[in-house]
């Protein structure tokens, strides 16, 4: 799978990116409006399985941070759809961060689920 780099516009200065694996529900009022930007943004990069309020994600993308990717992500599918739902865990080493829409809801290693 490929891996994309999402951060700022070139010329800004730029932090170390990092990789970052995706796992994420998205729903939507109208899934076919975000449908081709989630096309552009996963495609190549992981998987897009439709459900019926939406889709799940998995994908491995790049970034300074997982709250900068999961902004840039919500924001884009708001722009053509107002009312989507990001519901998205974000793994980077063994550290794994919750947010539902753009806010975080907690960050726990790993392994703490599996013990």
């Amino acid at each position: 799978m490929k891996t994309t780099r999402v951060g700022r516009l070139a010329g800004s200065t730029t932090m170390a990116q990092k990789k970052f694996r995706l796992s994420a529900r998205i729903s939507s009022d109208n899934p076919s409006d975000i449908q081709p930007i989630l096309e552009r943004l996963i495609s190549g990069r992981g998987t897009m399985k439709p459900i019926k309020e939406g889709f799940e994600v998995e994908a491995d993308l790049e970034g300074e941070s997982a709250r900068d990717l999961n902004r840039m992500l919500l924001s884009e599918m708001r722009k053509a759809e107002k009312r989507t739902r990001l519901r998205a865990e974000w793994t980077s080493g063994n550290t794994i961060e919750r947010f539902f829409d753009y806010v975080p809801k907690g960050t726990r290693k790993v392994n703490e689920r599996d013990s």
